[in-house]
């Protein structure tokens, strides 16, 4: 054998390592973008039927929106995005359980983080539910109307996917309480899951902002 195949051969004591991403971070993230797509078709459904309808009509019907009671409702839904987070902060420390006194929120873990960001978002649900209400008596539903068909479309369909975050921190909880051990793969849970809360949240902020600020 030469000196440079000497040379160019690897010894006992090298390892070859290669940094790949984590493909459930990676698949989860293309699934949000597909996701996004799909928003993306309700805003130009929404921005279609109002350019189309009377607007006259269209200010009758933006009306009766409960502008402050949705700004209570989305700032509920944007903390629990911080809530979630800190539950993430957790979970990259192998933390499940808090430390400390239940008040020393500073020494939760992610059981404690993801059970306050649980009932955030079922407030929020609840709060859709008493909008969708109190907007029904006022005459707006979904077939009374252009406007009623695309507001309960846009926001209902927002809603469904703020459930599907409240079945996933359900998973999360379980899957963390079955564990012998917390470990990387209940971490990795928690941090994809965070990906859709926060993805969830910011089409949320976009939708407050299109339907009950520039109306």
């Amino acid at each position: 054998m030469s000196t440079t195949e000497t040379a160019a051969a690897p010894t006992a004591h090298q390892h070859v390592s290669v940094n790949r991403p984590n493909p459930v971070s990676v698949g989860t993230i293309v699934w949000l973008a597909s996701e996004l797509m799909f928003f993306a078709g309700l805003f130009a459904m929404y921005f279609t039927v109002r350019s189309v309808m009377d607007p006259a009509e269209w200010a009758a019907q933006t009306e009766k929106l409960n502008v402050p009671f949705a700004f209570l409702n989305t700032t509920v839904l944007v903390l629990s995005s911080a809530t979630c987070q800190m539950g993430v902060l957790a979970a990259e420390r192998f933390k499940p359980v808090r430390s400390g006194k239940i008040w020393q929120f500073m020494q939760w873990g992610l059981h404690e983080w993801t059970t306050l960001t649980y009932l955030m978002g079922a407030f929020f649900i609840g709060g859709q539910i008493f909008e969708y209400a109190g907007l029904v008596q006022d005459g707006l539903s979904i077939s009374s109307s252009p406007y009623g068909s695309v507001f309960y479309l846009t926001t209902g369909f927002h809603g469904l996917h703020v459930i599907g975050g409240l079945i996933a921190f359900l998973f999360l909880l379980g899957r963390s309480f079955a564990a012998r051990r917390f470990g990387h793969h209940e971490a990795t849970t928690a941090i994809v899951t965070s990906y859709y809360w926060h993805f969830v949240d910011v089409v949320w902020i976009a939708l407050f902002a299109v339907i009950y600020l520039l109306q």
